[in-house]
């Protein structure tokens, strides 16, 4: 400063003027530095930086990069260097001064919060990310820095220590419970989720209470993201799933098979004895031949120990068309390529019903693919309605318009005939 104003005086200026235009001069000298600077920082260091990350094979390198963390901690280069130069201005030193602090305080509190978003993009690319998400804890974290941050700034405006004011906090503490009262009861609800492994990044959900019925996408303090098979997004309350029931399908997609629980009704009125005829016919069929062929044996033998007259089905043991349908089914199941074999597989009769005898396929498609169990199942229920009348049953369905109809015209045809 004293530099310019002998420099001033030698060009013959004089008076108040010297020291307006000495100000001024070293005013745009210090920007002029500051911008230098800022603009070496970011062309040189900045592209040294992205230099090297860009010839790194680690992910994190980018992700640093892609969030501006060192661009943002760049602004910190001119306000040290106006923070260091306010003594050359002395009347103005002290506002000059906190008005520097200040700017790095919140230089700083933006360069730590993009390191959190950092560290949470780092942490998502590894497979643990899905099992523990992060991301409430990180949300939690920015409060609290933010929290912290103002406390700070606030204290370097008015010059007062931090802990002055955070001891005057205890006072406002039933305000801030009120305030972030969701945001507290989503941290706990975070950590019971996340420490009991109740739902990940990616589970299938099911809550009817909030029409929810689809993929979780995301996870953060307030909110568990999900987004339902018909692409509408569902926003539940992270305490919710703590509170209410919820149906997670992790299970189902972890075992690699996926449940088939039907029933085929059919008309008691076409179950019967298996006659001769019938009896030949099964066993041509390939799934059959072996367990007829066992089973006649089996019968013949326990009626012979036990001097069954067989003059009369009643008596002693007999097939019986819906049992060996059953076992068709059976084998059926065990012999199909899109059945897990490994996972119960079970067709059995459930208590009669107005409907008829429920006849329930149990068992696990090998491919939890929404469509293609879908496919699966729907192949295997046809060709078991195609095949029933081969055993002389009768597939249930209560009567139609067409069946009345059917039935008038059968009425009339006998009385002309």
């Amino acid at each position: 400063m004293d530099f310019i104003k002998n420099q001033l005086e030698e060009l013959g200026m004089s008076g108040p003027s010297i020291g307006y235009l000495s100000n001024i001069i070293m005013i745009i000298f210090i920007a002029v530095i500051s911008i230098l600077a800022n603009v070496i920082a970011k062309r040189v260091v900045l592209k040294t930086v992205h230099r090297i990350v860009s010839n790194n094979r680690f992910k994190w390198g980018h992700i640093v990069v892609q969030k501006n963390l060192f661009q943002k901690l760049s602004h910190l280069v001119p306000a040290i260097i106006i923070y260091y130069s306010a003594y050359i201005f002395s009347p103005y030193q002290g506002i000059i001064e906190k008005a520097a602090m200040t700017y790095m305080i919140v230089i700083m509190i933006t360069v730590l919060n993009a390191l959190l978003n950092v560290f949470d993009d780092i942490y998502r690319t590894y497979e643990v990310s899905k099992i523990r998400p992060i991301k409430s804890y990180i949300q939690v974290a920015k409060i609290v820095l933010f929290i912290i941050g103002g406390i700070i700034v606030i204290s370097s405006l008015i010059g007062q220590n931090p802990l002055i004011i955070l001891s005057g906090l205890g006072a406002l503490s039933a305000v801030l419970m009120l305030v972030f009262k969701d945001s507290i009861l989503g941290l706990v609800a975070g950590v019971q989720l996340s420490s009991n492994d109740m739902v990940r990044v990616g589970d299938w959900i099911e809550m009817p209470k909030y029409n929810a019925d689809g993929d979780v996408i995301d996870i953060t303090l307030n909110t568990v993201k999900v987004m339902n098979f018909d692409k509408t997004i569902t926003m539940i309350p992270s305490y919710a799933l703590i509170s209410d029931s919820f149906r997670n399908w992790r299970g189902m997609q972890v075992s690699g098979g996926r449940r088939i629980k039907r029933s085929i009704y059919i008309d008691i009125s076409s179950i019967r004895f298996c006659t001769e005829e019938m009896v030949a016919e099964f066993e041509k069929i390939h799934y059959l031949t072996d367990y007829v062929t066992e089973k006649l044996k089996e019968i013949q033998a326990y009626n012979m120990e036990h001097e069954v007259n067989t003059e009369s089905n009643v008596n002693g043991r007999q097939l019986t068309n819906v049992g060996v349908f059953r076992e068709y089914i059976h084998q059926y199941l065990r012999n199909h390529p899109k059945i897990n074999k490994d996972m119960t597989m079970i067709v059995r009769q459930l208590a009669p019903e107005d409907r008829g005898l429920p006849l329930e396929i149990y068992a696990f498609s090998n491919d939890i693919n929404w469509g293609v169990y879908e496919n699966v199942q729907a192949d295997i229920f046809d060709h078991i309605f195609a095949v029933a009348s081969t055993f002389g049953l009768r597939a249930f369905q209560n009567p139609t318009g067409h069946d009345i109809v059917q039935l008038k015209e059968d009425k009339q045809y006998a009385r002309e005939y």
